[in-house]
């Protein structure tokens, strides 16, 4: 949209802009930073015509416009809002606006409609329309100042140095209007001294020193290199931030009082036979470590006639064999322990009601582990250390919760852990803390977007990614949230409570895999009837082995999710290997509303409810606000009245709400109606999702 190449200009013999470079897209918004007098201003205000440059080329939409009148480019679509605010302070609220259409020549009812545009944006200005804008306090005249500029609805605006001379809350509130403006489509092109809160703001920036661009890239990447962070914003410590250049103007930045964080949480491996040497050695260490520390499985591996001393090559792999679920129930409630119970710190259970919860057993290091794993995942999809993370997943003796939030802050991110439900509080949370990354089930995203729909707060939220996980998703369920939640990004993280918990791999920027951590454990592809494995690119069962965990070691376990491994190099650049998302299960177990259900569970409820048969169906169906719905369908008993059926369902749901946490539409029918079969008679009727997950 706008092109400047070799941008110079000069006060008289001074040369305050030298050759400066940069481009911004449409709907993209843009950084220009650096210390006080590095020539930002001058050329924004060379851009704009308001002073005359030396040399070089401006284009906007193509079209070279260097030296047209600051009229002739807001008319071509361009507004600036200048530094210092620069209101006319005799005239009133309503009369400054005004100015800001006045080349534009537009009807009083066009006009009128800019104004309650700005107003709606800047309810305070709409508070104060007839006051004199000198009377206005520093936030409220550079609300104004971006008010003027917005009368003119620019497709570019520049905003010169928001946030100066302003409190932090206050340019909170300033940098959120910029978030807003950015999601409803407006390009920004940003100038600031305040570094990290441009970098935060921007997708791409340039850093400019002595009239010139001496650096530029993805903001994020600017953001958390040390080089540069010392370079621009000095030598501040933990005992004295102003030490640096911002902190010497006045704008001491609060992330420069926090510890270093850890930027960077991915593997060091420049090849595939690196990985794959280092795969081979946490396999060696994993069969000695669980033959050694786990009676189940050295009679496992002893039947299979396999010793530690035998893995010579990642091909033996396939000669261990398998781990299921029912290992883990067989072993409640240690099952697969291999280390000493001193040695344990923490242990975690599955969300589904089976009888007998899968719980895993943890040791420091596997915590350690996954934290890390975990902020890879954040790192992955473009989390960087200023964003907000509101966490709407479940805490306690599941895995969710407590993974986002540990890798959130390990990260340096701001968490904000919700967890699930109460969508009032939840939106209420978005719009107060202007959250910018959103956690949650699939369902529970959707709720949330559609309730954000329905009370029109889309542009007054922040949300720029949201992360979501434990349940499938189809392309248009995707579409729809990310449409709904005013364009959000969406990233699908997948995990497995019996691997470490989520955050074992993520959906990258590029949208067409998720990449999975495979220095961490083996992914394999199994065909589900024979077991064998299958080639890259086939849909089959995913099968895992860990390569580090202690506490409770996988060798070979079944998951049941059925994905496929994606042969090649991503385009995004990773070169750790990718699958596609999951699109179902091997087995009857169905995921509702963030619970894992086995139709055991269903028929234990069933067999203590007296009156009611043993024949039932599950129907699960999707309303077109997204919400999941169950209905379940059981026989009454032999000689049972019809008059019971009532009653039966109600006592029913109150035995499924009680048990599984979910709650159900029971409907009791005649014994001997739901369909007989010689063979195994199907149960579950899953209509949630109609077109393609990939």
């Amino acid at each position: 949209m706008l092109e400047v190449r070799g941008l110079s200009v000069h006060f008289g013999a001074a040369e305050a802009v030298r050759g400066v470079d940069f481009t911004v897209g449409a709907g993209e918004t843009v950084a220009l930073v650096g210390a006080n007098g590095a020539g930002k201003t001058t050329t924004l205000r060379a851009i704009m015509g308001l002073v005359r440059a030396s040399g070089g080329s401006v284009r906007v939409d193509g079209r070279e416009v260097l030296g047209a009148s600051p009229a002739a480019m807001v008319r071509l679509g361009l507004a600036l809002s200048p530094e210092g605010r620069e209101v006319f302070a005799h005239l009133s609220v309503k009369e400054n606006l005004r100015l800001g259409s006045l080349v534009l020549r537009l009807s009083r009812e066009e006009e009128a409609r800019r104004m309650e545009e700005v107003f709606a944006r800047f309810p305070r200005l709409a508070e104060r329309r007839r006051q004199a804008a000198g009377t206005l306090s520093g936030g409220e005249q550079q609300m104004l100042a971006m008010g003027r500029a917005l009368m003119a609805r620019p497709r570019l605006l520049l905003l010169d140095e928001p946030s100066l001379g302003l409190a932090p809350k206050v340019t909170d509130e300033i940098f959120a209007i910029i978030h807003a403006l950015s999601r409803s489509g407006t390009a920004i092109l940003l100038v600031e001294q305040n570094a990290a809160r441009a970098l935060a703001a921007s997708t791409r920036a340039y850093l400019m020193a002595g009239g010139r661009v001496v650096e530029h890239g993805e903001s994020s990447r600017l953001l958390v290199d040390p080089a540069l962070r010392q370079a621009f914003l000095g030598a501040a410590s933990d005992h004295n931030p102003a030490a640096s250049r911002l902190g010497a103007a006045g704008l001491t930045n609060i992330r420069l009082e926090k510890p270093p964080m850890q930027s960077d949480f991915m593997p060091s491996f420049q090849s595939p036979e690196e990985l794959a040497a280092h795969q081979l050695r946490g396999l060696q260490w994993t069969v000695r470590h669980a033959y050694e520390g786990c009676s189940a499985y050295r009679e496992k591996l002893d039947a299979a006639g396999i010793r530690p001393e035998d893995i010579h090559s990642l091909a033996d792999l396939r000669r261990l064999p398998l781990t299921t679920a029912e290992d883990l129930r067989d072993g409640y409630p240690f099952p697969l322990r291999a280390v000493p119970f001193e040695q344990l710190v923490r242990i975690h259970a599955s969300s589904g009601t089976t009888g007998k919860r899968k719980v895993l057993c943890y040791t420091q290091k596997d915590l350690d582990d996954w934290i890390h794993l975990f902020a890879r995942c954040y790192q992955m999809a473009g989390i960087m250390p200023l964003d907000r993370v509101q966490i709407a997943v479940g805490y306690g003796v599941w895995t969710a919760g407590m993974g986002f939030q540990l890798g959130c802050e390990k990260l340096g991110a701001l968490a904000v852990p919700v967890g699930p439900g109460n969508i009032d509080m939840q939106i209420q949370f978005l719009l107060d803390f202007q959250s910018t990354v959103f956690c949650s089930t699939a369902s529970m995203a959707l709720l949330m977007a559609e309730e954000i729909h329905r009370r029109g707060v889309a542009d007054k939220i922040a949300v720029r990614k949201i992360i979501y996980g434990s349940e499938r998703s189809s392309r248009s369920m995707r579409a729809k949230i990310s449409e709904l939640f005013g364009g959000a990004e969406l990233f699908d993280i997948t995990g497995l409570t019996e691997l470490y918990g989520p955050g074992m791999g993520i959906e990258c920027p590029h949208h067409d895999c998720i990449h999975y951590w495979a220095d961490y454990y083996i992914l394999e592809i199994l065909d589900p009837e024979t077991l064998q494995p299958l080639p890259d690119g086939e849909w089959g069962e995913m099968v895992i082995t860990t390569l580090s965990k202690e506490g409770a070691p996988l060798i070979r376990y079944r998951t049941r999710d059925i994905t496929r491994i994606i042969p090649g190099p991503c385009t995004c650049g990773s070169m750790l290997p990718r699958h596609s998302r999951i699109k179902g299960r091997t087995d009857d177990t169905l995921k509702f509303r963030g619970v894992n259900i086995y139709p055991s569970s269903v028929d234990a409820i069933i067999s203590v409810v007296p009156g009611l048969g043993s024949e039932y169906q599950i129907h699960l169906t999707r309303d077109e606000a997204g919400r999941d719905h169950m209905r379940l369908v059981v026989e009454r008993g032999e000689g049972v009245p019809a008059e019971r059926s009532i009653d039966l369902a109600k006592e029913l749901e109150h035995q499924v709400k009680k048990q599984l946490l979910v709650s159900v539409r029971a409907e009791v029918v005649d014994y001997g109606l739901l369909p007989r079969s010689e063979r195994k008679s199907k149960r579950i009727f899953d209509t949630r999702i109609q077109d393609e997950i990939v």
